[in-house]
């Protein structure tokens, strides 16, 4: 039995819907119903009635749900104190965030913020969007950054999480110069000739940033998938070697399109603007914490 059943488990019981508990857990409802059913056999019980809707908690998982919700406070309790125990003191933040954010976003801002506070020792850790989301909910980071787009929000209750807008980047399409600087790959491509896809996964945010832009584009692309990973970076180094077409964060390919190194793939339309977002848990009344979040909010 893995925790991650029990968590799909509670996520089913508050959102009473496959898809939208597998889209708060960030994966494929296919894959969401699989652990559930595993979930299920461990218990040795059905957990859910499938026959009604919204789909409902049997007996047997009113039961479960009880003493899992209660199990999952202490785990996670439990590791939030020895966790702290960890932390480094003094003026410090304990910051999650996903890998492009915390290799692109953060080493500038963190020197930014030394300047008004003076040493700030900060602790960053380096994770994909659900598993930050996890650190925040659970009290185990201070900071949480995140990309947001209105159609791709973070289920997040906004009375506990409060957020502010730090940045807005740039999702584009980037290829390859060819010798006379145009891309390599230029969108749309055609039929007859497909553009080599470097993509994400489909569970990730980028991956579902990608799907949408795709999904409401004017012009239909010509893509076929050729590499696939959920870190930009990954598909940043794969561009810059020719391997085929990829949408990455303005940010992460800046000093890239400067040096013409790389180029973009296709005109803005095939863009899509993100915000850059930080959030808190109101609930954490740190007085350095509340300092810093008032600065950020007259700074921004």
């Amino acid at each position: 039995m893995e925790i991650k059943w029990i968590e799909d488990f509670i996520a089913l019981a508050q959102y009473q819907s496959f898809s939208r508990a597998a889209e708060f857990r960030n994966v494929t409802q296919s894959g969401f119903s699989r652990r559930i059913q595993s979930l299920e056999q461990w218990v040795g019980a059905e957990l859910i009635d499938r026959s009604s809707f919204p789909p409902v908690l049997t007996p047997a998982g009113r039961l479960f749900r009880e003493v899992a919700e209660d199990l999952l406070q202490k785990l996670f309790d439990t590791r939030a104190v020895i966790r702290t125990e960890q932390r480094i003191g003094g003026k410090s933040l304990q910051i999650a965030a996903g890998h492009t954010i915390s290799l692109n976003f953060l080493p500038s801002w963190l020197k930014t913020l030394a300047t008004h506070f003076g040493d700030v020792r900060a602790r960053v850790i380096p994770t994909n969007v659900h598993d930050s989301i996890l650190m925040l909910v659970n009290g185990n980071c201070e900071l949480m950054f995140a990309y947001h787009h209105p159609e791709l929000p973070l289920h997040l209750d906004p009375v506990r999480y409060e957020h502010l807008t730090v940045g807005i980047d740039t999702f584009m399409p980037a290829s390859k110069p060819n010798a006379r600087s145009a891309p390599l790959y230029r969108l749309p491509g055609t039929a007859k000739q497909p553009l080599p896809l470097i993509s994400y996964t489909e569970t990730s945010y980028f991956g579902r940033c990608l799907a949408l832009l795709l999904g409401r584009a004017g012009t239909a692309a010509a893509l076929q998938l050729h590499y696939e990973s959920d870190m930009a970076e990954v598909l940043k180094k794969l561009v810059i070697e020719g391997e085929g077409v990829a949408w990455l964060p303005k940010s992460a390919i800046k000093d890239e399109l400067a040096n013409g190194s790389l180029v973009p793939a296709g005109p803005g339309s095939w863009n899509l603007e993100v915000e850059l977002r930080v959030y808190r848990d109101v609930s954490n009344r740190s007085e350095f914490l509340d300092t810093l979040w008032q600065h950020l909010r007259t700074s921004g």
